[in-house]
């Protein structure tokens, strides 16, 4: 298998779990720390793809998992960009995404929250944060976790969980049904459905979970937090600390 490989699973559904099954299988894959040191994301909310996939580290990967690959409309260009490709997208049930969702920042935005409010419909509720950190947190990689997420905001997000998963699907199902592979995050058979999918032979007995076993450093959340309130503005330069893994 050497076509690109893209995983278009939305946050807290299996991502990094995705890129560490990946790693297993021994296919060179680009997550988040890598698109982070190559501003991947800033370049998209720019609309700089070809800044993107002129890259060092996109020409000599072969798979991509996390942001900017689910953001928005984006799997529309790769789609058409390179022919070759294939995508994964994983699904879960909504209200334990949601749950997910508090639970991964506390209470907080994931990442960056111009990006954040960009991807969820939450434009109006950044326009009332105050300027100086409006202006800081756009177009930018910073974390700063200025809005909140908590049970008010379910149906809204439950909401744009269901319509763009109903949107991949109608877009595969219209232009390229095989190039798609669809499974349920708590399916038991997944990693091996996916090992078939990609032409690779996988134990029955294989489990992948980021949060759970070795090869990728994790740090716990009391650690990640006690980081942020020391960094100015409570926000961060996320190339000093490890990210929170997906599960």
């Amino acid at each position: 298998m050497q076509e690109k490989l893209f995983c278009i699973s939305l946050q807290r559904v299996g991502t990094s779990s995705v890129n560490k099954f990946l790693y297993d299988q021994k296919i060179l894959t680009a997550g988040w720390h890598i698109s982070r040191r190559n501003f991947w994301t800033e370049l998209w909310l720019k609309g700089d793809y070809e800044s993107i996939f002129e890259s060092t580290d996109f020409l000599s990967h072969q798979a991509f998992e996390d942001d900017p690959w689910w953001c928005g409309d984006f799997y529309k260009v790769l789609f058409n960009r390179f022919i070759n490709s294939r995508f994964i997208l994983f699904y879960r049930n909504p209200d334990k995404w949601f749950d997910s969702m508090k639970r991964h920042s506390e209470g907080k935005n994931m990442s960056n929250t111009y990006l954040h409010s960009r991807l969820y419909r939450r434009e109006s509720d950044f326009e009332n944060i105050p300027i100086d950190l409006k202006e800081r947190s756009q177009y930018s990689n910073i974390i700063d976790l200025l809005l909140e997420i908590n049970e008010t905001h379910r149906e809204h997000y439950i909401n744009i969980f269901k319509i763009r998963h109903k949107e991949v699907l109608d877009f595969f199902r219209k232009f390229g049904n095989d190039r798609l592979f669809v499974v349920n995050l708590e399916d038991p058979e997944k990693w091996v459905k996916l090992g078939s999918y990609l032409g690779i032979k996988v134990p029955q007995d294989y489990e992948c979970h980021a949060h759970k076993e070795g090869g990728l450093k994790l740090i716990s959340s009391s650690d990640y937090f006690e980081n942020l309130r020391k960094q100015q503005g409570g926000s961060v330069e996320l190339d000093k600390f490890e990210e929170l893994f997906d599960c």
